[in-house]
């Protein structure tokens, strides 16, 4: 009695370490995550001469997105040699064009936006992304949120937009003294713009979790084909804009090549949480690495935190509370 007690122990014990080691290994992944999406934009000033960015920001797209690919194809032959011998048609391929079309379409609202908003403007009301992406997820994945996780994304924008205020530096009535003609505006045609952006970004993130998770294919090869799209896209994109004028790598520094490996390690593990995860884990993401980009910015340019950045902190905190109940 004593031998069979100690077996179903040790048979309990087993997946409850199981567990412990999944629950480890997913808070390793986010934690990575984190830190790589908010050393993004210290990591672009560290590489601007004369505060321009010296190099092609789409040329930089297309090598990340030819980095994901190279990495995808690898651990495709690494790990899922069995995957080589399934039988793929076009229809599972053909779906994965969309994403790289949607993001190419809100890259290019950014630009025309730029005419009818200025940068500020466009930052504080970029944060409704959050609002339509978990409205597109609730709607598209049958997925329906209650009233306590409605209130933690809502805290998610308000994190966003206090924490865009917080790094804004300086004062309206000192820019607009220091820069005459500068003001905060935005026109009819920008509010609409911006809402199609919002909605367009929410469509490509649910788009993209959707496909994920209903083709029954390994993720590497479902990587490969999201990426090589972007490949595509992207490099359409590269040569049909203004930057195609000089050289490919003109401008690039080993900063650069930093920025290349650390945001397509970042899509890989976006690609993982968008598989056995969910849009709503990618948003607090993004949102916890506001945060992360601050304590970048004061280690590494001396930004003074102003108390925004703490409300930033506890709206945050308090988000995840409510919505994962920790």
């Amino acid at each position: 009695m004593m031998i069979i007690k100690n077996m179903e122990s040790a048979d309990l014990a087993a997946p409850q370490k199981g567990h412990r080691v999944t629950q480890v290994c997913w808070g390793l992944l986010l934690a990575l995550s984190v830190l790589i999406y908010g050393s993004h934009a210290p990591l672009i000033t560290l590489c601007k001469v004369d505060n321009k960015i010296p190099f092609s920001s789409s040329s930089c797209v297309v090598l990340i997105e030819l980095a994901k690919f190279i990495v995808s194809l690898g651990l495709l032959f690494l790990r899922g040699r069995h995957s080589l011998h399934i039988a793929v048609s076009w229809k599972h391929v053909v779906p994965y064009a969309v994403p790289a079309l949607l993001y190419a379409v809100n890259n290019n609202l950014v630009v025309f936006m730029q005419v009818h908003m200025d940068p500020s403007t466009f930052q504080v009301l970029s944060n409704l992304k959050i609002a339509s992406t978990a409205l597109l997820y609730s709607a598209a994945l049958r997925k329906r949120l209650n009233r306590r996780q409605w209130l933690s994304l809502a805290l998610l924008m308000a994190a966003g937009i206090c924490h865009t205020h917080s790094s804004m530096g300086t004062p309206k009535q000192k820019v607009d003294e220091a820069i005459p003609g500068t003001q905060f505006h935005i026109t009819a045609l920008g509010l609409l713009l911006l809402l199609v952006y919002c909605i367009v970004s929410g469509l490509a993130a649910v788009y993209t979790e959707l496909i994920l998770k209903t083709q029954r294919l390994p993720l590497n090869l479902q990587n490969l084909f999201l990426y090589f799209f972007g490949i595509v896209v992207n490099s359409g994109a590269h040569l049909a804009s203004a930057e195609v004028s000089n050289g490919f790598f003109d401008g690039y520094s080993w900063w650069v090549g930093v920025i290349v490996v650390t945001q397509a390690l970042n899509g890989l593990l976006m690609s993982v949480v968008m598989k056995h995860s969910s849009n709503i884990t990618r948003l607090f993401v993004i949102s916890c690495s506001m945060l992360v980009n601050a304590v970048y910015s004061v280690a590494l340019f001396n930004l003074q935190l102003t108390p925004l950045f703490f409300v930033s902190v506890f709206f945050i905190a308090v988000a995840i509370h409510l919505y994962y109940h920790v």
